[in-house]
């Protein structure tokens, strides 16, 4: 795995952390802004 490939993971990781805790927390706005985050970056990891 090289670096970009290692940030990468490590970035869609702490969204995934972050829409845990706004799904803990019942913040639906912010669920949908991770989750619109997640959707670019697995974009741009097809290209």
């Amino acid at each position: 795995m090289n670096a970009a490939t290692t940030r990468t993971a490590l970035k869609v990781d702490d969204y995934l952390d972050l829409l845990n805790l706004a799904v803990k927390v019942g913040d639906l706005k912010w669920q949908k802004e991770i989750k619109s985050r997640l959707q670019y970056i697995l974009c741009l990891q097809t290209r």
